[in-house]
């Protein structure tokens, strides 16, 4: 990470201890459409300074409930909080203290980067030489100062992406949601958002992210959610979890029915669980089980590696495609 680079907030007060104040807290909400329930009685709260990885297949429930955190679904049941106001109640309030980067594009095509920032400051009666100066270290924390006079459509994907989180900190969030926030986006402009978001986070923003890229939520967050059919299935520290509901090491191994019931029978040997799937056998280890690797000598190919967030991920929600 950069160590030149200092983020255009204000820090944390060195007096207030780490978690001491619940930034969003939700208690039994759900949320039906018709007789669908969409989310299901779900409970969860998210301190200061954290990141929280909100995860799930589609259709599981996660737009739904930020949605409802934002104020653009209403609530069936439960009760919602964002730094201590009610949600809808005082979603007007609140919503001066919330950035939100959305998934999809919405920048304006027709002003500059600099104008799109200013514009979206404007709404939040930030204006004169607090929206430029803000605007000017927005853009250049996050790498845009050389392109702040340029229009929108001349922008790669990845200084539109940086494009959204800058104007999503115009107002100084003290909650930033994240939907997807590197989605399409090549390794270079990933790890850059990344180590932004990093530093973001050292000087207490509150993050709740969505994304399909697990490395990316492993990486960033402190804790995750993982929601199924709209209620939460596991929540927790991320390597706590996958060592706890998956195991340490992971063998993928490949070979014909009669060489992988052979290989299932011998890993019963070790505190283990397995899991076919067509022609590969997963083997998730509970302990140090390299001493059995010398039966895969003969295999088609096979790999051992630590367990993931995307091997838990699978294991709680399935591996058959969603539809949302």
């Amino acid at each position: 990470m950069s160590s030149t680079q200092t983020p255009p907030q204000t820090a944390v007060d060195a007096t207030q201890a780490p978690g001491d104040d619940i930034i969003v807290q939700v208690n039994g909400l759900s949320k039906f459409f018709g007789s669908r329930c969409a989310v299901d009685n779900i409970s969860f709260a998210i301190r200061q300074g954290e990141c929280v990885g909100f995860l799930g297949p589609n259709g599981a429930g996660k737009t739904t409930t930020i949605n409802m955190l934002l104020g653009l679904v209403e609530k069936s049941g439960g009760t919602m909080c964002i730094m201590h106001m009610d949600i809808p109640g005082q979603h007007q309030e609140a919503k001066r203290l919330i950035g939100v980067v959305p998934q999809t594009d919405s920048l304006d095509p027709d002003l500059t980067v600099e104008e799109n920032l200013l514009t979206y400051a404007s709404y939040f009666n930030i204006t004169g030489k607090k929206a430029r100066a803000r605007s000017a270290d927005l853009l250049q924390f996050f790498a845009l100062a050389n392109r702040r006079k340029e229009i929108i459509e001349h922008l790669s994907g990845g200084q539109r992406r940086r494009l959204l989180l800058a104007r999503a900190l115009i107002n100084e969030p003290k909650l930033l949601i994240l939907d997807e926030p590197t989605v399409g986006l090549d390794p270079q402009a990933r790890h850059l958002i990344w180590e932004r978001l990093e530093i973001l986070q050292q000087q207490g923003t509150t993050m709740l992210l969505t994304s399909h890229y697990l490395d990316e939520v492993e990486h960033l967050s402190n804790r995750v959610l993982i929601l199924d059919h709209g209620k939460i299935v596991a929540q927790g520290v991320p390597q706590q979890l996958i060592t706890e509901l998956v195991g340490i090491d992971v063998f993928v191994i490949e070979g014909t029915v009669a060489e992988l019931n052979a290989l299932e029978k011998s890993f019963k040997q070790c505190q283990a669980t397995t899991e076919r799937v067509n022609d590969k056998l997963y083997v998730y280890t509970q302990e140090d089980c390299s001493r059995l690797e010398s039966l895969l000598k003969n295999s088609r190919s096979w790999l051992r590696r630590p367990a993931n967030l995307e091997d838990l991920f699978i294991q709680l929600t399935g591996r058959s495609l969603r539809e949302s």
